[in-house]
């Protein structure tokens, strides 16, 4: 009965202090805290004065009483949190057909944003349909693109089911990229169709496909979705006061928005600004000067500003003969030796958790692989997490060396005094096991000059870490495009470089053991060392191609400006979708310009397009980089002409890696002739000559002009424009 009457004494307690929380202050003096039913707290609201600033002024509809966005003004406000999220309903991306396969209509959506952001880790872009692909683009706030796809088909109503997970039938699903800069400022979505020819074959009961974006959790596919009558769902954005970090704002406090009994945390998604909370044991609204964050004593009654109520000498009395008696017991009932057994309990637990992590990451199929090559000293050695600890001082923030799609990389420096780099995976997936064990060994095997060596990896933590040899000179893209480098390269080192890539990607496309398929071509992945020497690296997107496959379908990944546009439309992934991105590498070392820029005009902004037109205006001479010696221009012509074969839109039309490869180490050999020596060419290197001129006449006779017809889908120019070349 004792036990009873304490717990309604407590329920008591708990009901006193919600019906207090609910009755304070949530906005200023005078102003409404309400637009319809969604409450509207400050630094919000829905008038200037109301609110902090015009950053935080909701607009309020006042006949239906319904609150949008500042900013985009046809998106609707769900709720709004004090620690910095901010629900909306966000519509859908679709595109309809008739049984022709004529499009009846089609909704895409290109959102800019200023001051409120799309938090990618909490959405999801989703795909609808049984012909149907979903692609999200995004342009960070340095100017950085991104891009994430997925597929979603079925052959007939029956192939799906309710509350299935978007795995590809019917419904496909796939996590926002995490931006590189700041934040998002441009994000577009789009649905097309691209299997079924525009949803004939399935008309019947799927005229149309869909892409949106939703909270992670807020959606469960249902049969009924493959003709969605929604219109929107609800997504998280993020949002921050002002442009200054926490500690930065503190210093000037007159306008620091964070008031009495509260502090302030920094925008948690590389954003620029900060959010303000209550202290522990407070509650309220922080922002607010007067009755903001209120504590509460043991009568439930509110101190308020900041519990300034002192407590009675009976009651401090009792707290203390309290925290007596729960002192004097924890001595009796934990003897010392309790102690001794939690650590051991706790080391105990540490190695069997790097034993599981060991086993789940394939540890032992990688020893098994080794020793299948004799366990020579070029096989991949398993590092220990120890060893790495101390390699990186603990993974010490002073030692990344930078963040990107697949990890965070480290500089270290192990026992026997080798500098390397450290990549800390993303990956967390038991069905890539298999393919991470293969990678690691393949490369591991791999004994060329241009590719950066991997000396091991370490299996004991959740996710793996790889170990790669440290390249000190950067990359290619901060050599091109970091106005602050004082390392220019000169054309005849780009020549080069162009011509040691290509070599690489001839390597794994046709000698390797088995052929690989990079995946993630491009500039800011050549690495070079202290003699410019260029070294291919960061195959974490990349794919194994098995013997008996040309061929392998995966869902789409890559990078903004650099990705094939076949690729793209077809999930299927080929050796030609490397050639594509070494052709934006070659554009890029021919121009200087990035892959995708906004500082381009809208119809220029991809690279590959404007690089395209160009050549067909004959304008070569004007889009090249300006450091660059026009003296050889025969030459320059020749390498742009290289470029503009491998970015034809059909794979089918550009030359392999290897014709590539050979062409342009022909035109290097001509180079060091001429830089050398008047002489005549050696028979060895005229029989090579006519060798290679052979292969470039053939590929030439075979590829045709590289556009598509009105009977394709779309054009390349089309393509970037609609998935995010704005």
């Amino acid at each position: 009965m004792a036990a009873y009457i304490k717990q309604l004494l407590l329920i008591a307690a708990v009901a006193v202090l919600y019906t207090k929380a609910a009755s304070q202050p949530m906005s200023l003096p005078n102003c409404t805290s309400k637009c319809g039913s969604v409450t509207i707290p400050y630094p919000f609201g829905t008038t200037k004065n109301c609110s902090l600033n015009n950053t935080f002024l909701i607009d309020c509809n006042q006949t239906s009483q319904v609150p949008f966005l500042p900013e985009n003004k046809n998106i609707r406000v769900i709720n709004i949190s004090f620690d910095g999220e901010l629900r909306v309903a966000w519509p859908i991306a679709s595109d309809c057909y008739t049984k022709k396969g004529e499009i009846v209509s089609r909704t895409l959506h290109d959102i800019n944003m200023t001051h409120f952001h799309i938090s990618p880790t909490q959405n999801k872009l989703i795909g609808i349909g049984c012909d149907t692909s979903a692609v999200f683009a995004a342009v960070d706030s340095e100017g950085n693109g991104y891009l994430a796809g997925c597929v979603a088909y079925c052959n007939s109503r029956s192939d799906v089911t309710n509350n299935q997970p978007c795995t590809g039938i019917g419904c496909c699903e796939i996590s926002i990229p995490q931006p590189k800069g700041r934040v998002f400022t441009e994000v577009e979505y789009v649905s097309s169709a691209i299997l079924n020819n525009n949803h004939t074959a399935v008309h019947k009961f799927n005229p149309c496909g869909y892409a949106f974006l939703v909270e992670s959790g807020s959606y469960s596919f249902s049969r009924r979705d493959l003709e969605l009558k929604k219109k929107e769902f609800p997504v998280v954005l993020n949002w921050a006061v002002g442009k200054k970090t926490c500690q930065q704002a503190k210093m000037n406090h007159s306008s620091y928005a964070c008031n009495v009994n509260s502090t302030c945390y920094d925008a948690g998604t590389g954003g620029v600004g900060y959010f303000c909370t209550c202290f522990h044991g407070y509650q309220g609204n922080p922002y607010l000067l007067q009755d903001g964050c209120q504590g509460y004593e043991g009568d439930g009654k509110s101190t308020g500003k900041g519990c300034s109520k002192k407590v009675s000498t009976k009651q401090r009395k009792e707290i203390i003969l309290i925290i007596a008696l729960s002192v004097s017991l924890s001595l009796v009932a934990l003897p010392i030796g309790s102690f001794y057994a939690y650590f051991a309990l706790k080391k105990r637990k540490l190695i069997k958790l790097k034993e599981q992590f060991f086993q789940q990451n394939g540890g032992l199929l990688l020893q098994q692989q080794i020793g299948r090559h004799g366990g020579s000293t070029d096989a991949a050695k398993i590092f220990t997490l120890e060893e790495l600890k101390d390699a990186t001082n603990n993974f010490n923030e002073g030692k990344i060396l930078g963040q990107g799609g697949q990890g965070t990389v480290y500089k270290g420096i192990l026992q026997d005094k080798r500098i390397v780099a450290i990549k800390k995976s993303k990956i967390n997936d038991p069905d890539q096991i298999v393919p991470f064990i293969n990678e690691v060994v393949i490369l591991s095997q791999i004994n060329h000059r241009n590719v950066v060596k991997l000396f091991g990896c370490c299996l004991e933590t959740e996710v793996p870490l790889l170990v790669y040899e440290f390249i000190s000179n950067g990359t290619v893209h901060e050599h091109l495009h970091d106005q602050n480098q004082s390392i220019k390269l000169t054309w005849k080192t780009r020549l080069r470089i162009a011509k040691e890539t290509a070599g690489v990607l001839s390597y794994l496309h046709s000698a390797a053991t088995t052929p690989v398929i990079h995946r993630d071509v491009k500039s800011t992945n050549i690495l070079l060392d202290h003699n410019l020497t260029a070294k291919v690296s960061d195959f974490g997107a990349s794919r194994i191609v098995p013997l008996d496959h040309s061929q392998i379908n995966t869902l789409v990944q890559g990078t903004l400006g650099y990705l094939d546009p076949e690729y793209l439309l077809t999930s299927q992934l080929t050796e030609k979708s490397d050639v594509y991105s070494f052709g934006v590498v070659l554009a890029e070392l021919l121009t200087g310009k990035k892959a995708l820029s906004s500082d381009r005009s809208e119809v220029d902004r991809n690279l590959a397009a404007y690089f395209g037109s160009s050549m067909k205006q004959g304008r070569l001479l004007h889009i090249l980089d300006k450091s660059i010696d026009e003296g050889n221009i025969d030459q320059l012509k020749e390498v742009a002409h290289i470029a503009e074969r491998c970015l034809r839109v059909k794979g089918e039309d550009r030359p392999t890696m290897k014709e590539v490869a050979m062409e342009l180490e022909g035109i290097l050999v001509i180079e060091k002739h001429r830089w050398g020596s008047d002489n005549l060419f050696s028979e060895e290197t005229e029989n090579f000559l006519k060798t290679t001129q052979s292969v470039k006449n053939v590929e030439d006779g075979i590829g045709g002009s590289g556009i598509i017809n009105s009977s394709d889908s779309y054009s390349l120019n089309q393509i970037s424009l609609s998935i995010g070349g704005r």
